[in-house]
């Protein structure tokens, strides 16, 4: 732990207690809702509610945030040596990074817009939503604006800023015990506050309908075919069916 010599009460529980405790929280949090709440595991759809607006908003924000977690996980997983090894410049590397994060941005806020408004303005829905929802909603919002901010003002439209050096050490060294403190509290305030952010959200993700995003239907790739077959209708043999009209009790047929 000598990455936390020098640092200060403030910036340990910033940096350290509070990711430690969001991802206890992750964990702890998923594993009680599956034991005890198995059917409110769900993303409680709204289709029935409204589906003009559900059918645009959705696939655009998830493929957006699909987009944009895989920005992340590139950006901030892997070292910055790996992608120069591969032979990928740096400069090279932040102009792709902006591009396609300011395309995933797009979809994500397009998204958002059509998804909150319709939470919003659609009675039905609205009244479906639940406070620790809203709660999450909220959080989302945070932290996708500011992703924004930092991708197309900073990364785009600015100079720039190299995160790879300050959030990604900081980030990956949570996960061996040796946070970098010192690289993410001399960070940019705006990638500050979208870090805190992101860890309330991953607090809040499993006492939300976010859960939802961890139930894929794996088995449906071994599940047995569904055979539809044809079938004619057939007269019964029953007396006084067939078409036949009902006789008297004891005359044949």
């Amino acid at each position: 732990m000598s990455s936390l010599r020098g640092v200060t009460a403030f910036q340990l529980f910033w940096w350290v207690i509070l990711p430690y405790l969001a991802l206890a929280t992750f964990v702890i949090g998923h594993v009680w809702r599956y034991r005890y709440d198995q059917f409110g595991w769900t993303s409680r759809s709204t289709q029935l509610q409204e589906r003009r607006l559900l059918k645009w908003g959705s696939p655009v924000f998830h493929y957006g945030a699909f987009a944009a977690i895989a920005g992340h996980v590139v950006g901030i997983l892997i070292p910055e040596r790996w992608t120069r090894a591969v032979g990928i410049p740096e400069n090279a590397y932040r102009w792709f990074s902006a591009g396609a994060g300011t395309l995933a941005a797009v979809l994500v806020i397009g998204g958002v817009i059509v998804l909150a408004a319709r939470r919003l303005f659609v009675g039905r829905v609205r009244a479906t939503t639940s406070p620790v929802d809203w709660v999450a909603l909220i959080l989302l919002a945070v932290v996708i604006v500011l992703g924004i901010v930092e991708t197309v003002g900073v990364g785009l439209l600015g100079h720039g800023y190299d995160y790879r050096r300050s959030v990604s050490p900081w980030f990956r060294g949570l996960f061996d015990g040796s946070p970098d403190v010192a690289a993410i509290a001399h960070a940019s305030l705006i990638y500050q506050v979208h870090a805190v952010a992101a860890w309330a959200v991953i607090a809040v993700w499993p006492f939300s309908r976010l859960v939802h995003a961890w139930s894929y239907p794996v088995w449906y790739l071994w599940r047995p075919f569904i055979v539809y077959r044809s079938r004619v209708a057939g007269r019964p043999n029953e007396p006084g069916t067939s078409g036949r009209r009902w006789r008297k009790i004891g005359v044949r047929y």
